[in-house]
């Protein structure tokens, strides 16, 4: 998205995505750009969606880690209107790592992240508990 595309109100994703400019190797800005730009324009079209942001569609096939994890960052921007992101990987027995994009307070919080590590085994488990239904049942289990 460029700059002139963004709303007024979206200073903090401009101030954001011209730090990563001037930071990252610009063929990695260009690469990031294509990931970010469809949940942007989303986000301007549409409010807010889930809190749920899968870097796994087609444009994401093959992206390096790092610029998988700007992109969360840059999406965390542009839903929260802060800078003060964080990436954190939180070990989850049942999945292996899992990265979480929160705020720094919570981010700096060791109680705060065993209770959302928790809630991602929960989750994990319930999910597995309905694609074994769905199996059973005949149903699709791709959910």
């Amino acid at each position: 998205m460029n700059d002139d595309e963004l709303p007024p109100d979206d200073r903090a994703v401009e101030v954001y995505l011209d730090l990563l400019r001037v930071r990252m190797p610009e063929e990695d800005y260009e690469l990031l750009l294509t990931v970010v730009d469809p949940v942007l324009r989303a986000i301007h079209e549409q409010g807010m969606p889930s809190a749920d942001f899968p870097l796994e569609g087609a444009q994401a096939q093959g992206l390096p880690q790092e610029i998988r994890d700007e992109a969360a960052l840059v999406i965390a921007t542009a839903v929260t209107g802060r800078l003060d992101n964080e990436l954190v990987v939180l070990d989850i027995e049942e999945t292996g790592p899992v990265r979480v994009v929160t705020d720094a307070a919570t981010a700096a919080d060791p109680e705060r992240l065993t209770e959302i590590a928790g809630y991602i085994r929960d989750r994990h488990r319930e999910t597995e508990e309905l694609r074994g239904i769905a199996e059973v049942s005949d149903l699709p289990t791709d959910f």
